[in-house]
């Protein structure tokens, strides 16, 4: 009868060998295991990295792209070219005013005019130390670009501030007509850099900017900045010194050294010397194609060594498990046989489980990626919306006022019509009693030639008035001179109306005459046709003090405004005229314009009468110094 089966023994070679394969095996599966964690975490930082170089260059190019259009804008002021065509003969401080008042509401560091010899005329900074004024900037490309009729682009420092910057430049003509005309100066707009920079050092990471001569001109970490990425040849550092760019910063080498490039275009770089000797970074460039830039970010490395080391010891924890399980599943398999088979399912079970689980988050990762995506591309058209929605709105506003002036063009064709009949009357009769040598009564024609062209000249003087565009301040403005005003345009169409003057003592707001006066004139004008089909219609204005506030009302006694459109009359391009008699705009702009003045306008039925609009405003005391009212302001036009 045999013995017991007893389970084979290893012969002393294989156990020598296999004493041998255990260690070797150890290391095996820990380098193996770090270089697949190192792979996994360096391909997460490239998303990452380049998430974050996208935004940061896309924040980067908003920066500078809201600024362009400004020099073009100045460059077409009526008061630079008047300066501009005769500025040895002028004063330049209000022009330096100017230029310092739109640095202010622009948010740009310096605003200055060149004339076409490359000299600094005026400049926002004219009243600084190191203002602009009198200096030469011929040699710079953004005038050699202007000069020529084009739109300037620079980047660089100032040769006065020695401050970082970005420059726009065009051209100011003075007369472009002719076929070989040239630009008679060049107007510039000098952009800082340094706000771009502190959003920078909120992230983690280094963010680096160079130029085509690999010149870091703006960085996150100050002590980056004016070095050279990579170092510079004798003849590289000359042209640069020569061109002005950098001034005569000595543009040292950053010290990065790139000891491996990757596939995907990503590299590892660590520096020689510097505030980043310190660590190791994954590193990715961007092109900016209209800035011929390359915009490069820099991830530090500690995330994937912690990776690679936490993958090592897991996979070393896991390998001595293995070994030990089995090394007493060889001394236990006779009687661990099914338990072992049976863990080897469950390990079978957890390791689907796990690639399940890995699969739903790269999906769910891939989702996050797109849905960034789209929300960078909502909030760059949504700055784009808002741009052309604040330019759209100021030309509304003065294309309502024009609106206007075309609706008051009969009245007014009407008004110069009888003086100039009169006129030809009287030159007639005149020319008659110089030959009679009845020379006065040919004076007494004379004089009424001369009196009805100061009417002439009233009438159009109000036309100009009204059709002149607001200035951005706020100042005292007198309601009832914008009444008075207003009735004077409207006067042709006032003779069957009855006009009261509901007003005391005059009244002064915290508002803008321009604006105030052309929701006024809107209003009158709205009340008038309403009562075109009325017997008696009546005309009220009305002006009420109550605290810090004044209540400024416009009555008709026409129809009325139907319950139903109460809601709607201030929506734009609502309106109940009949089509081609108007486009629904002027209320719409008039709530607006009385909203930007810090007020508000209200629309009801009067019981019994018609329609009834207030407007609410802040009151201001009378000014010691009071702007002229719309009368003087007529006759200084006149």
């Amino acid at each position: 009868m045999k013995g017991p089966h007893r389970p084979p023994r290893l012969s002393v070679p294989l156990r020598r060998l296999l004493l041998l394969l255990l260690p070797l095996g150890l290391v095996l599966v820990t380098w193996q295991a770090s270089q697949v964690a190192r792979e996994q975490a360096l391909q997460t930082l490239v998303r990452e990295a380049e998430n974050e170089l996208r935004l940061s260059a896309a924040g980067l190019e908003g920066h500078l792209t809201r600024h362009d259009y400004l020099p073009q804008l100045l460059s077409s002021r009526e008061m630079i070219k008047r300066f501009l065509s005769g500025h040895g003969e002028q004063n330049p401080m209000p022009l330096n005013r100017l230029l310092d008042q739109f640095r202010a509401i622009a948010n740009v560091s310096d605003v200055y005019l060149l004339d076409r010899h490359g000299t600094t005329l005026a400049a926002s900074n004219w009243h600084m130390e190191n203002t602009f004024i009198g200096h030469n900037y011929s040699f710079r490309s953004y005038y050699t670009d202007a000069i020529e009729g084009g739109r300037g682009r620079f980047f660089g420092l100032g040769t006065q501030s020695l401050e970082r910057g970005y420059y726009f430049s065009a051209p100011v003509w003075l007369d472009e007509t002719t076929p070989d005309a040239r630009p008679d100066g060049v107007m510039v707009i000098k952009v800082l850099l340094d706000e771009v920079e502190e959003s920078w050092a909120e992230q983690d990471a280094e963010l680096l900017v160079t130029d085509q001569d690999n010149i870091i001109f703006m960085a996150s970490r100050p002590e980056l900045r004016m070095a050279a990425l990579l170092p510079l040849t004798e003849t590289e550092r000359q042209n640069l010194l020569a061109a002005r760019r950098y001034a005569d910063e000595p543009l040292s080498p950053s010290g990065i050294d790139v000891y491996e490039q990757r596939p995907d275009g990503s590299r590892l770089v660590r520096f020689d010397t510097g505030p980043l000797a310190e660590e190791s970074y994954l590193g990715l460039s961007r092109h900016l194609e209209a800035y011929d830039w390359d915009m490069h970010i820099l991830k530090p490395l500690g995330s994937v060594y912690q990776a690679q080391w936490l993958a090592a010891a897991l996979a070393g924890g896991l390998y001595g498990v293995v070994v030990l399980a089995g090394g007493i599943g060889w001394q236990r398999w006779r009687l661990r046989r099914e338990r072992e088979l049976f863990a080897e399912r469950e390990r079978r079970t957890l390791a689907q489980a796990r690639d399940e689980l890995e699969r739903n988050v790269e999906l769910r990762t891939h989702d996050l990626m797109e849905t960034n995506r789209l929300l960078s591309d909502e909030i760059e058209e949504r700055r784009r919306a808002e741009e052309n929605l604040r330019q759209t709105r100021d030309e509304l506003i003065q294309a309502a006022k024009l609106a206007v002036l075309g609706q008051l063009a009969a009245g007014i064709n009407h008004e110069l019509n009888q003086p100039l009949a009169a006129i030809r009357a009287y030159a007639e009769n005149a020319r008659t009693f110089l030959e009679r040598q009845r020379l006065e009564a040919a004076d007494a024609n004379l004089a009424q030639v001369v009196e009805l062209t100061e009417r002439m000249a009233e009438i159009s003087a109000q036309l100009r008035q009204f059709s002149r565009k607001s200035s951005s301040s706020l100042t005292a403005v007198s309601v009832q001179a914008c009444f008075r005003y207003a009735l004077r345009l409207y006067q042709n169409r006032l003779h069957d109306v009855e006009v009261v003057r509901d007003w005391g003592d005059e009244v002064w707001v915290h508002a803008d005459l321009v604006r105030l006066e052309q929701v006024l004139v809107n209003l009158i004008g709205n009340a008038l046709q309403a009562m075109a089909e009325t017997p008696e219609p009546t005309l009220i204005l009305s002006v009420e003090v109550e605290d810090e506030r004044v209540f400024i009302g416009v009555s008709d006694s026409g129809p009325g405004i139907p319950e139903a459109h109460l809601a709607r009359i201030f929506e734009p391009f609502f309106t109940t005229k009949s089509p081609g008699s108007g486009l629904g705009l002027g209320l719409s702009i008039s709530a607006r314009i009385i909203r930007d003045l810090g007020g508000n306008i209200d629309a009801s039925n009067v019981p019994g009468a018609g329609a009834r609009f207030t407007i609410t405003l802040p009151r201001m005391e009378k000014p010691d110094d009071a702007q002229p009212s719309p009368i003087q302001e007529q006759q200084s036009h006149a």
